[in-house]
């Protein structure tokens, strides 16, 4: 069907469909839209992001499945945290060198409501294990007498499972009922990869029931692991606060400083998305900030994890000289 002729900032051609009722089976990702030169360099520069990625959670987990001394709840979970911060890596950033190679692509309505699941999977397994992270720290902090019987390996196993089953599950329900609308008119998505927001601004069907599953799924999936995150370090500041010596005060923060990094920086970057008003910011600032938490949040949690811990650099250690 005819339409209107649209020109990306390559100078490539594609047709709005003229009318609004035609069912769309793809969408088009813009990306940047930036001259060549600045996309290369940018296309560079998260390639040599990405394969850090990649090689830094690869060797936590390599490191926590071989090292004796890293069988512990702690890096049992930060492994789990690693192969998170991979399989949101993998889904996001492959298309996106894509788009920014050829300042914009093509991406089918299955491929772009898989992404999206697997993007929305792999952040609210992400949110739910730092609560569990949190928890791991107020029980070693607070009650450490007790900590050995409480977080046993068989608790760390469910309580891991119960974040990964979660994950996968509770964003079935929306994105089932997302394949359930009409998609017409404009098949343009302004953004980096397939987000949400974006996708449901071009639905000309009634986006009313996926809001509101949204809205009811942020309860067990933002709420509830704030709340606890936030309790359980309240706990441990005012325990930490009580222990007399400064050399113990110390000690005893550095067991959960690490921690309590990753989660502010995913926690800021997700809400400066999702949660702050967006009236005024601009869509190349909420790409911007849309790379934090998908491209730069996964890179630095091994790095975190790795430089502030002594278990981890006396591992590596190990690793290097066995080789």
């Amino acid at each position: 069907m005819e339409g209107d002729i649209q020109i990306s900032g390559d100078g490539r051609e594609w047709r709005e469909p003229e009318n609004n009722l035609t069912a769309i089976s793809e969408f088009f990702l813009l990306g940047f839209q930036i001259r060549q030169d600045i996309r290369i360099s940018l296309f560079s520069l998260f390639l040599i992001i990405y394969c850090g990625t990649i090689c830094g959670n690869l060797l936590i987990i390599t490191l926590v499945s071989t090292s004796k001394n890293l069988h512990t709840p702690m890096y049992f979970f930060i492994s789990n945290l690693s192969i998170s911060d991979i399989l949101l890596t993998i889904d996001i950033a492959p298309n996106m060198f894509h788009v920014l190679l050829n300042n914009g692509g093509t991406m089918t309505f299955v491929g772009c409501i898989s992404q999206l699941y697997l993007f929305c999977a792999s952040e609210t397994f992400e949110c739910l294990l730092l609560a569990v992270m949190s928890y791991d720290r107020y029980v070693a902090i607070c009650n450490p007498l007790r900590y050995s019987s409480i977080m046993t390996s068989g608790h760390c196993v469910i309580l891991t499972a119960i974040c990964w089953l979660s994950g996968f599950s509770f964003n079935l329900i929306s994105n089932v009922t997302i394949t359930t609308l009409n998609f017409c008119g404009s098949h343009i998505i302004d953004h980096l990869f397939c987000d949400m927001i974006p996708l449901l601004d071009l639905s000309c069907s009634d986006t009313f029931i996926v809001h509101l599953e949204v809205d009811l799924l942020s309860i067990p999936v933002a709420v509830i692991p704030t709340t606890i995150i936030v309790v359980s370090y309240t706990y441990i500041v005012l325990t930490i606060l009580r222990i007399p010596s400064n050399t113990g005060r110390q000690k005893a923060f550095s067991t959960c400083s690490s921690h309590l990094i990753v989660v502010s920086i995913f926690y800021g970057t997700l809400f400066s998305v999702y949660i702050v008003p967006t009236k005024g910011r601009t869509q190349t600032m909420s790409k911007i900030l849309s790379l934090l938490y998908t491209v730069f949040t996964p890179l630095v949690n091994p790095i975190i994890y790795s430089l502030r811990n002594k278990d981890i650099k006396e591992a590596v250690q190990k690793h290097f000289l066995k080789w």
